[in-house]
């Protein structure tokens, strides 16, 4: 199938293909007499799980490696496991790291939203900050 069909199928753009490919995440398309890319049809399931990868915030290296297990004959599902418990603790590291900068922005905002500006001093930018 020809590139345009592979990312239709995949929902990607063409450039992202190419890019993969470029990034060594797909294997280098056979070309077929007019030199355009003729990928075959398993090509989807990589690039699908490639996508689910990337939404998982699964970074290409990451990826990547995943693929490599996989390719080498061997079942990458604790390579997986590790990469999404990794991505859990990142999660809950920003998800209290954003927590905490709304408790200091709503202070913040209290502050201005109960002060009146005219008294605010002047030797100071700003006294809501």
């Amino acid at each position: 199938m020809r590139i345009g069909e592979a990312a239709t199928a995949a929902l990607m753009t063409t450039k992202t293909l190419r890019f993969y490919e470029d990034r060594g995440l797909l294997p280098r398309a056979d070309r077929a007499a007019n030199g355009y890319r003729d990928y075959r049809p398993e090509i989807i399931a990589r690039l699908e799980f490639i996508r689910r990868g990337r939404g998982a915030g699964l970074s290409l290296a990451q990826i990547s490696g995943i693929l490599a297990v996989h390719d080498r004959g061997n079942p990458p599902c604790t390579h997986v496991r590790d990469a999404l418990v990794g991505q859990l603790a990142d999660l809950d590291n920003q998800i209290a790291e954003l927590t905490a900068l709304r408790t200091t922005i709503a202070a913040f905002h209290d502050d201005a939203a109960a002060g009146d500006p005219a008294a605010c001093d002047p030797d100071r930018i700003c006294s809501y900050l």
